[in-house]
């Protein structure tokens, strides 16, 4: 046989070869879903789910969620047995403003940027209470909003310049009811409600204009209610000024009257107001969580409607740390897991009426937190940096964002150093990771 009749009859080897397995590839289904998570409690308080299900995910979206789903059926399956799986959760008060320079401002300097502080807690979704203005929102929302991987969304000052400090704060003609109202609804998607805060003055033109702009916007207001004035008391707030659907924040402080002084319970103001149907929120930040409140008022029955931190520059090291350090300490007060979990998904949800997140409902987005209940002994501590202890500590161990894994604490997702590049378990669509390359031989990014 010469040269050319035998490389004729190789080529035609190879291409039959390259015909069979074409075919075997043609006559395999590709696999249901991208990623499959097996074993976990699911806490899915929207859907009232508790219990070991598997959740299944396809193009970003959450596929299933029942028990003894195949493994077979997905690229990638990881064992979270032993583990909480929630949907993402979400941060309803952080100041995320960061990077304009601006010294000891919340615009500014005070502010963390979300991508650094946020996957690392299970956290997907922000709220950031009101740094900006309608002045300079469209900063903003260039600076951070578009380019961060968080969802990041925004409660608008009722403040044009937003909070800047004391001197822009405390600018009642910069309270402008009809202008934050054009801006919000210039982006409905992003600005999901109205702040005001920090206000040290006796007039209500701050929480009347926010309630104009909610109105004029259809959004909720959320108030951080400044200085305590005898002249604009908390009671007439939550039942004569705040709408039902309204936020107050910050609501263990003590700073405004929230503790009735002969019960320590809730003050009458808290009681009336909830049943208006204000919404009440931590926000625990740097200065505004004691425990001397906290712990009698949960214990006569009155929860928080959601966890917040009041995450910035102060309060990420100090007190709240992070959004499950704070459902920890809620923990510790007697709260049990299902309720942290709800209200920190499917509660901030509704009240920022976006109930299409805080849900593992099959085709919703696929933002998903993957939690250890770490058991011993831990210590959690309040503004006044007294402590209360606790057997209980929520860890994030896996996020997910749009069906992406964004962090992953010991590796569940990793496979071993070993394992052969290009292994199909490490296809893109399941993580946002560096993965090997066989054509480069090396780690592609």
């Amino acid at each position: 046989m010469d040269g050319s009749a035998h490389m004729k009859n190789k080529f035609l080897a190879c291409a039959a070869v390259a015909l069979l397995i074409a075919g075997a590839s043609a006559a395999r289904p590709l696999p249901s879903y991208d990623l499959l998570l097996r074993g976990g409690r699911v806490i899915d308080a929207r859907n009232s789910i508790d219990g070991v299900m598997d959740v299944a995910i396809k193009d970003g979206k959450i596929a299933r969620v029942a028990p003894g789903l195949f493994a077979g059926d997905a690229i990638k399956t990881i064992d979270v047995r032993g583990m909480v799986v929630s949907p993402g959760l979400i941060d309803l008060h952080v100041h995320v403003y960061n990077g304009t320079g601006e010294k000891g401002s919340y615009a500014g300097d005070l502010s963390v940027p979300p991508d650094g502080f946020t996957f690392r807690s299970g956290v997907t979704t922000v709220i950031d209470a009101g740094c900006a203005g309608w002045r300079n929102f469209e900063d903003f929302k260039d600076r951070i909003i578009d380019r961060s991987r968080t969802r990041v969304l925004a409660m608008l000052n009722i403040v044009g310049h937003g909070m800047r400090g004391g001197k822009w704060e405390q600018d009642m003609a910069d309270m402008d009811g009809e202008a934050t109202a054009k801006m919000a609804q210039r982006y409905p998607n992003v600005i999901v409600g109205v702040k005001s805060a920090h206000f040290g003055g006796p007039e209500w033109k701050p929480i009347d204009e926010a309630v104009i702009a909610g109105n004029r916007a259809k959004l909720p207001v959320m108030v951080d209610f400044g200085t305590d004035q005898p002249a604009r008391p908390l009671y007439d707030l939550l039942t004569k000024k705040l709408r039902p659907g309204d936020i107050y924040t910050h609501m263990f402080s003590g700073l405004r009257q929230e503790q009735d002084p002969a019960t320590q319970g809730p003050s009458k103001a808290f009681v009336e107001g909830r049943a208006r149907g204000i919404y009440f929120d931590t926000g625990t930040g740097g200065g505004s969580f004691k425990f001397m409140l906290a712990a009698p008022i949960i214990k006569q029955g009155f929860k928080p409607d959601s966890l917040s931190t009041d995450l910035h520059t102060g309060s990420m090291n100090s007190a709240t740390k992070d959004i499950l350090n704070v459902a920890s300490k809620m923990m510790a007060l007697g709260l049990p897991l299902p309720e942290v979990i709800a209200d920190m998904t499917a509660h901030p949800a509704r009240q920022i009426k976006r109930e299409d997140l805080g849900n593992l409902s099959p085709g919703s987005v696929a933002d998903i937190a993957v939690i250890s209940v770490q058991k011993g002994k831990f210590g959690y501590t309040d503004m006044g940096n007294t402590r209360v202890d606790g057997s209980q500590k929520l860890v994030a161990e896996l996020t997910l964002k749009d069906g992406k894994i964004v962090y992953d604490l010991n590796g569940l997702s990793a496979l071993a150093w070993t394992a052969p590049p290009g292994d199909v378990r490490q296809d893109s669509r399941w993580t946002i990771f560096p993965r090997p390359d066989p054509a480069l031989g090396v780690t592609a990014r």
